[in-house]
């Protein structure tokens, strides 16, 4: 199933005489152990962001002549190597500026929520001052024997 064969489950199940639930929880083991496997993708360049990352890890100590003998043997090419490598520097830069950007969203937001209470506050100071003036405007209605409509076509 590696490169360079990049053979199916099903060819590797044939040619072995391996059932093909066998290989697929071998290959599932050796990805929960971190190793480079190939999933569904054919290409090394099509293999997830995961199998790359691994890849990059499993190489990173290895000498020239030990990086080209691991390429030959997966079906690699070390500048693909190189490629994925800088790749993940770039994702790293990538966070630290996500970070950045979510700091300042949050002392936007922390401001904008400041705003909103002291607006929400503002709003319920009116409304409970309309609700006392309805509430003082029913009170008086007795003492003054007036109703409501008297009142409000005397202004």
């Amino acid at each position: 199933m590696l490169p360079p064969s990049n053979k199916s489950v099903a060819e590797v199940a044939r040619e072995e005489g391996v059932a093909e639930q066998t290989l697929y929880n071998w290959r599932n083991q050796a990805k929960e152990q971190g190793k480079p496997v190939p999933g569904k993708k054919s290409t090394p360049d099509q293999w997830s962001h995961e199998t790359k990352f691994a890849v990059v890890v499993e190489t990173a100590s290895l000498s020239e002549s030990e990086l080209g003998e691991y390429c030959r043997s997966k079906g690699l090419f070390i500048d693909q190597i190189k490629q994925w490598k800088q790749q993940c520097i770039q994702g790293f830069q990538s966070d630290e500026q996500q970070t950045k950007t979510i700091k300042q969203q949050a002392k936007e937001d922390k401001a904008e929520i400041k705003s909103l209470k002291k607006d929400l506050r503002y709003k319920e100071k009116a409304l409970a001052e309309t609700a006392a003036l309805l509430v003082l405007r029913k009170s008086l209605r007795p003492f003054t024997g007036k109703n409501q409509r008297t009142i409000n076509t005397s202004r």
